[in-house]
């Protein structure tokens, strides 16, 4: 395993002179040897580019790559000693399971007793030790992608395993289960796993540290608990959570605070620059009341969901959405009445210039 340090940029055309020509803008970052991690954001963000920049198949534009303090920039793949899994199988149809799974053992000439015994743990741990004799050809997606995991994790002296969105072919039910499994694994082997997703249930049921990237920057890097209480950036709080944090206009004018139009007192507690600012609240933290209460701002309701477990209200305040998670057994709401919702508590967040206000 290794601990794996980024300090670079990346772009796809020459002399890049606006943020906008980059698929990487400047980034310093560190992945501890043994860590979970997941890259974490919407198509065309740069996942998949630091991926292959860590890998070895990509060249960073600018900047460096070390593996334990040592330069990798120009290292093949090969060189670097890792494993990559893609987001389609990549296996050898005519050779059994087995076959497939000692394969890269055998190009590093790996005795025939550790590569039986190595092979016997990973099918074990993928649940395919009923599967062994099989020819790969004759059997479903799934599987083929489950050997495809197998390959990867097959060495116990890789560097890194990198998996670029291995889950897209699982059937959705398998899905949880080999999530679960590649987490049981990752404490077993304690191999730096980093894990490419758009989706955030994969990435936070996997990893132990998640980066969340919009744009060709890592906006945040934290556990799942950091990433949904204390947003570092708007788009975190957008893009974490369903639905995700509500937002709305605030501003400062000597020590009082207006949230969208409406005067609020701010508590002592809460200190903030003057001018302008953006409120979030998660839908979980509203609180809503039939009647006036000091310290709310009134909201006409719109739309109010039966999830089943809660209820989903959605409400107007000013021409701005909020939505609140309220428990199914609400009673006295109906849509097109006048609520008014509590803002205000330890888990609103302020931003400003869309960085959070400590």
């Amino acid at each position: 395993m290794a601990r794996i340090e980024l300090d670079l940029a990346h772009a796809y055309r020459p002399n890049p002179a606006e943020d906008s020509d980059y698929a990487l803008l400047p980034l310093n970052m560190t992945f501890e040897d043994g860590g979970a991690y997941a890259l974490l954001g919407p198509s065309g963000c740069g996942k998949t580019t630091m991926l292959n920049i860590m890998s070895g198949l990509l060249v960073p534009s600018h900047g460096k790559v070390l593996f334990d303090g040592q330069d990798v920039t120009s290292h093949s793949p090969q060189e670097r000693n890792i494993a990559q899994v893609f987001q389609f199988p990549v296996i050898y149809d005519t050779m059994t399971v087995a076959e497939n799974l000692a394969f890269p053992l055998r190009n590093r000439k790996v005795s025939h007793e550790q590569i039986q015994k190595r092979v016997g743990e990973i099918a074990e741990m993928l649940d395919m030790s009923g599967q062994l004799n099989l020819r790969a050809a004759g059997l479903s997606a799934d599987a083929k992608q489950k050997i495809s995991l197998g390959r990867g994790l097959v060495r116990p002296d890789v560097s890194a395993v990198l998996f670029d969105e291995p889950l897209t072919v699982i059937d959705p039910h398998l899905k949880w289960q080999l999530r679960r499994k590649l987490k049981q694994i990752h404490h077993e082997l304690k191999l730096t796993l980093i894990y490419v997703t758009h989706d955030q249930v994969e990435a936070l049921t996997f990893a132990d540290q998640v980066v969340v990237m919009t744009r060709g920057r890592a906006v945040q890097v934290g556990p799942a608990d950091a990433l949904f209480e204390r947003p570092q950036h708007t788009f975190v709080g957008h893009f974490i959570g369903s639905p995700g944090m509500n937002f709305l206009p605030a501003e400062v004018v000597q020590s009082s605070l207006s949230v969208a139009g409406q005067a609020l007192v701010m508590p002592d507690t809460l200190h903030l620059p003057t001018g302008p600012l953006q409120l979030g609240i998660r839908p979980e933290y509203v609180g809503v009341n039939p009647q006036a209460t000091l310290g709310a701002v009134p909201a006409r309701v719109s739309k109010l969901q039966d999830i089943g477990t809660h209820l989903m209200l959605t409400a107007h305040v000013d021409g701005h959405t909020v939505k609140a998670r309220l428990s199914p057994d609400v009673a006295d709401l109906q849509e097109g009445a006048t609520v008014w919702l509590q803002l205000l508590s330890s888990h609103t967040c302020f931003y400003k210039n869309e960085e959070l206000v400590p």
